[in-house]
């Protein structure tokens, strides 16, 4: 299970996310229904901004492994960021 800690001035909060809710996001992610609209939604910013990109497709087949993987490091820090304001991120497995 992986845990999102996030500190603020006034709040303080934790979310526990199962590697099975990961594995579904990345089962949404990685549609190509989404991907055709993600690339339709921003064609319009992009062409104003005179920039030629396309959002690149999302391989399940390389994250799936990736995912499984991360269950043997349990208790490792993947990011530990502190602001100036105080503000903390805190995702660890």
């Amino acid at each position: 299970m992986m845990h999102v800690k996030v500190k603020a001035k006034d709040v303080r909060f934790t979310i526990p996310i199962p590697y099975a809710i990961l594995k579904i996001v990345i089962s949404i992610l990685s549609s190509k229904f989404l991907q055709q609209h993600a690339n339709k939604w921003t064609k319009e910013h992009f062409e104003r901004k005179k920039l030629d990109f396309t959002i690149p497709q999302i391989d399940k087949k390389m994250l799936s492994p990736i995912v499984k993987e991360l269950k043997n490091y349990k208790g490792m820090v993947l990011v530990d960021i502190k602001a100036k304001d105080g503000t903390e991120v805190k995702v660890r497995l």
